[in-house]
Order: structure tokens, then C-alpha cells, then sequence
């Protein structure tokens, strides 16, 4: 897991090319496109190298357009669109081929005081008391056809402890929410707008998938067919990727061939540090007619 870490510190870190102009590599993690939130984070982090260090980022909105080809690296576009005396806002174009695949804008602000509040985290089991996600795919992958038993079992570079483990195949209709402890392990060294960055890539794991636990459905069936459409967070206080997080998942709505979700995650110590919404396509193709 130690060589996955390091592959997605090395990923999320961009070159730059130009003023304004930022290239990041890309990885095949066996989708039908780039993992959603490899390009969140890594727009992200280009529209943060053109901000001052004491403007952090506050909240980003964002918009899948295609899916990325794994074959070619991404060149991010930044717009500086406005540098105010406490909020700074940038546009992000993400392009391939010469077109654009993905574009967010994000905020930014100096640090200041004012009102403070927040929702109480979710009375769950700490993620000592939890079986990793690597285990339980394990344990999982005789009943994973062969043809995806390799994407199944994957090594990821976030470690997951799910609260309520589901059944991946043959699953039941639930109710549309779920609790996951996470982290990206390891003692490296990071600055906030990395650490910033990497919530973005991880923020994309899973969330889709609550809006299906009603239906019975995954990512793994064939007959469906799911993508990110847009994608917001907003960050509310200081975190570290590399110390555990909760991610509080609901699903408050599905129709129309998209399933809108919404997320809270909190630090160890019952902190929220930031909220996210996302709303995807969730196609499911009816049964082929028998013959």
C-alpha cells in the first residue's frame, strides 16, 4: 500500500508548465474513464498553485464533461478570475485531446474569525474497532466474477473501515446511507493545500454508490451504468489526510436517472471539517427479452 501512497502524492503534485498552465499524469484504475477524483484534486491543487499560501481554499464546484483517457496526461487551465482583499477565485479547465474533459472553480479566503457551530458527528465505532476494506474484499473475491476480480481487488492508495460493511453482490435494498473511516496512511510531509487536494481525491470514493443501496444495485453490475456529473465541497476547518476521517454519507434523493448525494466528514475528535455534494448518473439497462 506504502508504493500506492507514494504513486498518489506523486500524481496529485502537478508540473507546471507556463504561468497558469499545470500538466498531471494520469493512471489506469481499470474504470471506464480516470478515477473522478484524481482530476478533482489535482484541478484543485493547480488553481491552488496560483494563490498565495495564506489563502486556503474554501469550497469548490465542479463538473465531469468526458471521461479521461488513461494514455495521455491532462493539462489544467487556470483562469485567475478575481483577487479580492480577502477571497480569491480561480476556474480550472481540465483538457485532453483538446477538449475539455472536467472544469471547477474554486474559492479562496485569509484566514478569519467570526460565528462558529456545527452538526454532531454520528455515534460510530472507532475505525480500531473496524475491519479494513482490504480484508473484506478478500474474503469477497471467490464470488467476484473473474473478468473484474483484478479492479475488485486492487490496491488502493486511501484505506477504508466501513462502519456497516454491505454485501457487494447479491445485495439488499437499505436504507440510502453509510458511515466509512478513512485515511491516506503514511508520515509524509504535506502542505494544507495538498492535504486540501487529497480530501478532494477521496471525497469521490463511494459517494455515488449511496444513492443505490436502496435499489440493491453497485458499480460492479453489468447492467449498470454510473458517472459523476458535478461534484462541490466546502472546507470548514483544519485536517490531515494521513490521520483517520469519517465520511457520513446520505442519499436524500434519485430520480431521473440521477442519484444526488450528500456527504459530511469529520475528524477523529468529532470535528467537521468539510461537507460535499454530488450528484451522478445512475443508469440501469432493463433485462435483455428472451429469446
Amino acid at each position: 500500500m506504502k508504493e500506492a501512497v507514494n504513486d498518489l502524492l506523486d500524481v496529485i503534485r502537478l508540473e507546471q508548465l507556463e504561468q497558469n498552465l499545470f500538466r498531471g499524469a494520469t493512471r489506469n484504475t481499470r474504470q471506464r474513464g480516470i478515477f473522478g477524483g484524481m482530476v478533482a484534486g489535482q484541478a484543485l491543487m493547480a488553481a491552488s498553485c496560483t494563490v498565495a499560501a495564506e489563502r486556503a481554499a474554501h469550497s469548490l464546484h465542479a463538473y465531469f464533461l468526458r471521461p479521461g483517457d488513461f494514455s495521455v496526461p491532462i493539462i489544467y487551465e487556470v483562469d485567475r478570475i478575481r483577487d479580492g482583499n480577502s477571497f480569491t477565485t480561480r476556474r480550472v479547465t481540465a483538457i485532453q485531446h483538446g477538449r475539455p474533459i472536467f472544469c471547477l472553480e474554486a474559492s479562496f479566503q485569509v484566514e478569519e474569525e467570526g460565528i462558529e457551530h456545527q452538526t454532531s458527528m454520528p455515534p460510530v465505532p472507532l475505525p480500531d474497532e473496524l475491519e479494513d476494506d482490504r480484508t473484506l474484499r478478500a474474503r469477497l473475491a471467490p464470488q467476484v466474477p473473474e473478468s473484474i476480480r483484478d479492479a475488485f481487488l486492487q490496491v488502493r492508495p486511501v484505506e477504508f473501515r466501513p462502519v456497516r460493511p454491505a454485501a457487494v453482490f447479491n445485495m439488499a435494498p437499505q436504507e440510502p446511507a453509510r458511515q466509512v473511516w478513512f485515511r491516506v496512511p503514511g508520515d509524509y510531509q504535506a502542505d494544507a493545500a495538498t492535504h486540501r487536494a487529497l480530501l478532494a481525491y477521496c471525497s469521490d470514493y463511494g459517494l455515488l454508490g449511496t444513492s443505490m443501496l436502496p435499489h440493491g444495485l453497485n458499480f460492479f453490475q453489468p447492467n449498470v451504468m454510473s458517472a459523476s456529473i458535478d461534484h462541490a465541497m466546502w472546507f470548514h476547518r483544519p485536517f490531515k489526510v494521513n490521520e483517520w476521517l469519517l465520511y457520513d454519507m446520505q442519499s436524500p434523493s434519485a430520480s431521473s436517472a440521477r442519484g444526488f448525494n450528500l456527504g459530511s466528514i469529520y475528524r477523529a475528535d468529532g470535528v467537521l471539517v468539510a461537507s460535499v455534494a454530488q450528484e451522478g448518473l445512475v443508469r440501469v439497462k432493463p433485462p435483455a427479452n428472451p429469446v
